[in-house]
This record gives structure tokens, sequence and C-alpha cells, in this order.
């Protein structure tokens, strides 16, 4: 193994970036048309771009050297069907993406954790208290909503069915709307120290939910979106952090018994904090989330298990990096 590639959006950055500086080369693969803002970067060894997405899979497989690194965009941009054809080994646990992209199946995946969960409704006839609607996948909220009540609900996901978004209401998940502060508490699984690492918490900046808080009443009532457009940096009471590391071991050895080779890596665990203090996780990403973005010099958090500045795109190539001098690169790669 000699270089870490992925492809060129979501958190690619800070992923080469980290791995140039654990001494890897480093490659790109990228739509022409950011080619060039690829190209800026000397810590970027080699970009490869497409024209069409389906030559893509052929530009990682070119490279069987080198370890993928996957990101939130690989599934979305690529589609399960040609991640599926990538031949080259995949840092974490591939596995993870087909539960990440099922909403029925992430949530049962927290659930069967021992996680504190929200309220999840079979049915829009069902619901009966502020709900969140959500699309399968990792679209970065576009096509959320609330809905107050079942006929909301419905009229909702059939306007979802008709503009062909998605199948049946069977691809929803219709959730119980927690009211909180968001905290998005970013780990690293490490198969070779058997240790969970708590590396950061963001916070996801929403458009046009957080938005419409700047609008004076007189506006009226517009209806919130939740398409994420940036992050925030947060750091949690103290006394939150127990609950949040039980949480995450919970689910590292759940996704050991239920998804062959279990959690490699990074994951993070998407919360709401409520006013009694209870951490209540409504999802899960189980690769490197772009909120880490924030991050490049290290967060509160990873200056305490490193003291020196770890990104998470660095904690990655310095798992790489200590599986290939210990020749346990089997340990991590999938």
């Amino acid at each position: 193994m000699k270089s870490i590639s992925t492809i060129g959006s979501h958190s690619s950055l800070q992923i080469l970036h980290g791995a140039k500086m654990e001494g890897f080369n480093t490659i790109v693969i990228t739509d022409r048309k950011r080619e060039g803002f690829y190209k800026q970067f000397n810590f970027i060894d080699t970009v490869l771009s497409f024209d069409k997405i389906d030559e893509a899979v052929d530009l990682i497989n070119r490279n069987e050297e080198s370890v993928l690194v996957p990101h939130g965009s690989l599934v979305e941009y690529l589609g399960q069907e040609r991640v599926n054809k990538i031949t080259t080994k995949i840092f974490g646990n591939r596995n993870i993406f087909e539960w990440e992209g099922n909403q029925h199946k992430k949530m049962f995946l927290l659930k069967t954790s021992d996680i504190k969960i929200p309220e999840t409704f079979e049915r829009p006839e069902d619901v009966d208290r502020l709900v969140i609607v959500k699309l399968p996948g990792a679209k970065g909220g576009r096509g959320y909503f609330l809905a107050r009540d079942k006929v909301e609900a419905r009229k909702g996901i059939d306007e979802l069915i008709n503009k062909k978004e998605i199948n049946s209401e069977e691809d929803v998940i219709i959730q119980e709307y927690v009211v909180g502060v968001p905290m998005y508490f970013q780990f690293f699984y490490s198969p070779l120290l058997d240790r969970t690492e708590i590396f950061g918490i963001d916070i996801r900046y929403e458009t046009n939910v957080d938005g419409l808080r700047r609008l004076p009443s007189s506006y009226g009532s517009l209806e919130p979106t939740f398409v994420v457009v940036g992050n925030i940096p947060a750091v949690a009471r103290e006394s939150l952090l127990p609950t949040a590391l039980e949480y995450a071991n919970n689910f590292v050895k759940n996704v050991r018994e239920r998804v062959s080779p279990g959690m490699i890596g990074p994951f993070c665990l998407e919360s709401v904090v409520t006013d009694k203090g209870e951490i209540v996780v409504f999802e899960f990403s189980g690769r490197i989330v772009a909120g880490t973005n924030l991050y490049t010099n290290g967060s509160p958090y990873s200056w305490l298990y490193w003291n020196e500045p770890m990104s998470m795109g660095r904690r990655i190539a310095r798992e790489l990096k200590n599986a290939v001098i210990n020749n346990k690169l089997n340990m991590v790669l999938t």
C-alpha cells in the first residue's frame, strides 16, 4: 500500500491533507469541472478526472495499490450499484453502506444498540405529534419535511412519490421531532487499539430552517427545509460525554455482531440533547462526516488523545500507517 485515494467532494481535502501528513501519496478522483480546484493544493499528488460518472469506478479500480477512503458523497454520487463494483480496498467496513442508506435498517441498528432514539411511526396514519419525514441515503437533509399530524404527513409523502423522489412510503422514515440542541458526536473506533475515541462535535447549519429565525414574525410562516450547507463547532458539557461514549461503544459492539467485520474508523451519532440532558440519537453515519472538516488542526477532544494536531483525515491515515507497520491491514480494510 503506497497511496490513499478518495472522491473529490465532502471531506476529501481533509482526508488527503491528513494522508500527506502521515507520509502517503495522495490521489483524488473528481468530476472534470472540479479538476482545477483540486490541482491548486500541493498535498494532492495526483488528480484523476472523469466526464461521466460511470468512469469514476474505473479510475478508482485503476489504482490497485491505493486504499480508497469513503465519505458521504461516495454512495450518494456513484450509487450503491457502482460502489459494489469497486475492487480497490476500502478503509472501513463497506458493508455498513447498505445499512446507512436504508432508514429502517439504520434505526434498527441504533435501537438494538441500546441507544435512546426518537419514536418512529410505521405509517403516516399513525402520526399523533410533530414528526420529521426523512428520505433514504446521505442527501444532506434534502427532501426532509415536518408534519404536525397524519394529514400533513400523508400529503407530504404523496408529493414525494409524485415527484419520484421515492417509490413508496416504505422508502421514508417518519420520526418524532425531538426538541433540543442538535449535537453530532464524532467518533473513531480503532481495531488496532480496540478503542473508541470521542473525536469532535458539530452542529449542522441548515437552510432554510436556520435562516427563518432571522425573519421578523410579520413575514408570516414559511415551510422549513433541512439542506445542510455548513457546520458549526460545538463542545458539550463534560457530564454528557460518558453517555455519548457509552452509546458509541454499544454501537461498535452491535455492528461487530450484525455487520461483519464490524465498525472500522470514523462514525457519527447524530443526536439531539434535550433540556433534561438526555441524548437522543436520530441517525448514524458509518464513515467520516463533513462536520470533522472544522477540525483540520485537531478538535478539543482529539488533542486529549494525541496531544498533537489530529484531524479525522490524519487519524485515518495514522491507523493505516500503523496497520502497515504491524502487518495488520486486513483489520482495517474491506
